[in-house]
């Protein structure tokens, strides 16, 4: 039974926080740290980043399952695609493989559903130029026609037919 991923987006990035990162690889969110601590140099900017307080802070608004830790003293570290690849190699332990490999297909999936939205994004600007160019010439045609159809000023015409004569 797959187990879902929570991704974040923080900063413009895709992450997951260290907390859950730990759950899947079965290891304590403690353990997690303190071996990235250890492996530092494998843990550049772009892999991982301490979320700030705002950014923590509008995390716990936005996700009712983090509310029991808004007060936490320590902010929760968030792990880039790479990072979270990364943090398997240093703990090492076979559900760090495993879980390694999900959360890659994870990343995937998530790339491949935001792919799917831009090609429909990409197709529905078509679709409202094209209508742009429609709702213009529709507007010139429309113009040209009101005209013809307003009634033109009365002509006046002879009068036909049989008379009293009294009218001139």
């Amino acid at each position: 039974m797959e187990q879902k991923v929570p991704i974040f987006w923080v900063r413009g990035l895709p992450v997951i926080l260290d907390l859950h990162l730990a759950s899947l690889y079965g290891v304590r969110t403690k353990r997690l740290n303190e071996q990235v601590r250890r492996n530092a140099a494998r843990f550049p900017g772009d892999f991982l980043f301490r979320l700030s307080e705002s950014e923590w802070g509008e995390l716990v608004a936005n996700c009712d399952q983090f509310s029991n830790m808004l007060h936490s003293s320590i902010l929760p570290m968030a792990f880039t695609e790479q990072g979270a690849l990364m943090a398997s190699t240093v703990l090492r332990s076979a559900q760090a493989i495993q879980m390694s490999i999900y959360i890659v297909r994870a990343f995937v999936r998530m790339r491949e559903a935001m792919s799917a939205n831009e090609v429909i994004l990409r197709r529905l600007a078509e679709i409202d130029k094209t209508l742009l160019v429609h709702d213009e010439g529709l507007r010139d045609l429309y113009q040209k026609l009101m005209p013809l159809l307003e009634p033109g000023p009365e002509v006046e015409r002879r009068k036909i037919g049989f008379g009293s004569g009294d009218e001139d």
